[in-house]
C-alpha cells in the first residue's frame, strides 16, 4: 500500500518542529543541561563540582568544592579577605538568580569596591538544613576563612537535616542530564504545573524542605548542631556570625515574632555569636518596600539580596564587627638616627 505524500509532509513537519523546539529550548533557555546534584554521606547531597551553565538567561557556576562561587585555591590569597557563608536556597539563589546577583557575590562586590579585596564563598543547596551545613564543614573544612557566616532562616530552626533520597528521583535534584531538552521541559516544569492545576496528586516542580512532626524536638536538635558548628569554627580561631532571614509572613502584611526566634536569640547570646537580624531590620521598613524583597514565601529577589549584602557590609565592616575588615594600618616610617 502506497502512503500518500501528505503523510510524509506531516511527518517531516513534526520532525522539523521537534528539532527546532529542542534547539530553542537548549540555546535560549539552557534546558537539557540542568545543574546536577550528587549524593553525599556527610552533606546529604551537594552540587556536582565544576559546573558552569546558562539557564533561563542566568549564569550559574559551581567550583571544585561544590560552592556557588568561582574556582578557588585551598589557601586564600595573601592580602585578600576570605569569608565563607553557608545556607540553603535563600543563599544559593537557584536558577532564577544570576551568579553576579547572589548575596555572596553582591557582598563580595561591596567589599572590593571599599578597598577590601575579597572572596565570599557560597556553600549552599536547596532545602539544606543546619545539619547539612555542619556536614559540609566537617567534610571540607573552613578554607582558612577570615570569618564564617551561617545564613539561617525561620524555617531552618525546625527543619530536619535533608537526606540524599531525592537525588536522581525528583526532577529538581537530577544526578544526570536528560536525553532531551523537551524531556526536561515536560517532566521538570510543564507536567508538574499542569498536574497541580488539575488537582492531581503529583510531586511539585520544586520540592519543599522536609518538615518535622515534632518541631520542639527538632529545634532543640538543631540548636545542638549549631553549637557543634560554632565549636568547630572557633577551634580554628575563626569568628562566626549568623545572618537571620525571615519568611514572607514574618514581616508581611504586618511583622510578627517567629515562634522559636526568642529562644534562638538567647542561645546565640550565650554563645556570644553576633547575629545580623534582617527580620528586625525589615520589620521597620514600609511594607511596599519589603514586598519587593520576596519572590515567594521565602526566596528573595535581587533587591532582597542587595539589602542583605548591604546589611552584612554595614554590620561587619562599617560597624567594625569583623576585625579582618578593618582598614590596614600603613607601615610605620623608620625614624632617623
Amino acid at each position: 500500500m502506497r502512503i500518500p505524500a501528505k503523510y510524509y509532509w506531516i511527518l517531516g513537519s513534526v520532525v522539523g518542529v521537534s528539532i527546532a523546539t529542542e534547539l530553542i529550548l537548549r540555546l535560549a533557555f539552557g534546558l537539557g543541561n540542568p545543574v546536577l546534584v550528587q549524593a553525599d554521606p556527610k552533606t546529604g547531597y551537594r552540587f556536582q563540582p565544576n559546573q558552569k551553565l546558562f539557564r533561563f538567561g542566568k549564569n550559574i557556576e559551581y567550583n571544585q568544592y561544590s560552592q556557588r562561587s568561582e574556582p578557588i585555591t585551598p589557601q586564600k590569597t595573601p592580602g585578600k579577605l576570605r569569608i565563607l557563608m553557608t545556607g540553603d536556597s535563600v543563599l544559593n539563589g537557584g536558577n532564577p538568580t544570576d551568579q553576579s546577583q547572589t548575596i555572596t557575590e553582591l557582598f563580595e562586590a561591596k567589599l572590593s569596591v571599599s578597598k577590601h579585596p575579597a572572596e565570599v564563598l557560597n556553600v549552599s543547596a536547596g532545602s539544606w538544613g543546619i545539619g547539612n551545613a555542619f556536614g559540609y564543614l566537617r567534610e571540607f573544612g573552613t578554607f582558612n576563612a577570615d570569618a564564617v557566616i551561617l545564613q539561617i532562616g525561620t524555617h531552618d530552626l525546625t527543619q530536619p537535616t535533608s537526606t540524599s533520597d531525592v537525588v536522581g528521583h525528583h526532577p529538581a535534584y537530577p544526578s544526570h542530564p536528560p536525553l532531551l531538552a523537551i524531556q526536561e521541559a515536560w517532566t521538570r516544569y510543564a507536567w508538574p504545573n499542569l498536574a497541580l492545576k488539575l488537582g492531581l496528586n503529583f510531586a511539585p516542580a520544586d520540592l519543599p524542605p522536609p518538615t518535622s512532626s515534632n518541631p520542639d524536638g527538632q529545634f532543640k536538635q538543631n540548636m545542638e548542631i549549631l553549637k557543634q558548628i560554632v565549636k568547630l569554627v572557633r577551634a580554628q580561631k575563626i569568628p562566626v556570625f549568623v545572618l537571620y532571614t525571615p519568611s514572607f509572613d514574618d514581616v508581611l502584611p504586618t511583622p510578627k515574632q517567629p515562634q522559636y526566634k526568642s529562644e534562638f536569640l538567647r542561645l546565640l547570646k550565650s554563645l556570644q555569636v553576633p547575629m545580623i537580624d534582617s527580620h528586625a531590620a525589615w520589620s521597620t521598613l514600609p511594607p511596599k518596600t519589603v514586598e519587593t524583597y520576596f519572590r515567594d514565601w521565602v526566596h528573595l529577589t535581587v533587591p532582597g539580596n542587595q539589602a542583605l549584602a548591604q546589611k552584612l557590609f554595614d554590620r561587619l565592616c562599617v560597624a567594625r564587627q569583623l576585625t579582618a575588615c578593618l582598614p590596614k594600618k600603613p607601615p610605620s616610617k623608620p625614624t632617623s638616627p
